[in-house]
């Protein structure tokens, strides 16, 4: 089933995390393929969430403080937009492997809608803010074990370009405009690339 225009917009707040081949930028599962395990694993590896608890408590985490407070203190900036992606990413897989269903799933992602809109006006302004958190993130790295698996800041601004791109039919954000939160809820028509031949 597609999902509508605000689901489309809300999974989309993860789309700068994902940059592998294998992820679905469209759908509430963040995998093309099943991978329960991979989900599985990439919490328990970069987050250390094997529970349902450690999954709350660290999206409430992200939802209330985050990396942003950090980040305030640097720059004078708090960047939301790394906080929301990086939850967005971690209820995405929180449910590809189960540790919630589908619709605390959707709860939580409709959790975070009210402050990412109230804080941005754009995805451009949304992505903006995402590299800065992510670069004091990335700056807290330095000298530690975790920086060299870090993808270089050239990676991630590509990415972003490609999402900001409006060439890009399969860039979400092209797919859900920014402002289609706002708007009524529907079901986005297939883009011409999508459409079935009769």
């Amino acid at each position: 089933m597609p999902l509508t225009a605000h689901q489309l917009w809300m999974v989309s707040l993860s789309a700068p995390v994902g940059r592998d081949r294998g992820v679905s930028r469209t759908t509430l599962y963040p995998y093309a393929r099943v991978d329960d395990d991979g989900a599985r694993r990439r919490l328990a590896e970069q987050w250390g969430i094997t529970s349902r608890g450690e999954l709350v408590a660290r999206l409430d985490e992200l939802s209330r403080v985050g990396y942003r407070a950090r980040a305030r203190r640097l720059t004078g900036v708090a960047p939301l937009a790394w906080d929301a992606a990086l939850y967005t990413d971690i209820a995405r897989r929180g449910f590809a492997c189960g540790l919630i269903g589908e619709g605390d799933a959707w709860t939580a992602l409709k959790n975070i809608v009210p402050s990412v809109a109230g804080t941005y006006g754009s995805w451009r302004e949304y992505a903006d803010h995402y590299l800065l958190g992510r670069q004091v993130w990335r700056d807290g790295l330095r000298g530690t074990d975790d920086e060299a698996a870090a993808a270089p800041q050239a990676v991630a601004d590509a990415h972003l370009r490609s999402l900001l791109d409006p060439a890009n039919r399969a860039s979400p954000w092209n797919l859900a405009p920014w402002d289609a939160i706002r708007d009524p809820d529907h079901t986005p028509s297939p883009s011409p690339s999508r459409r079935t031949r009769q």
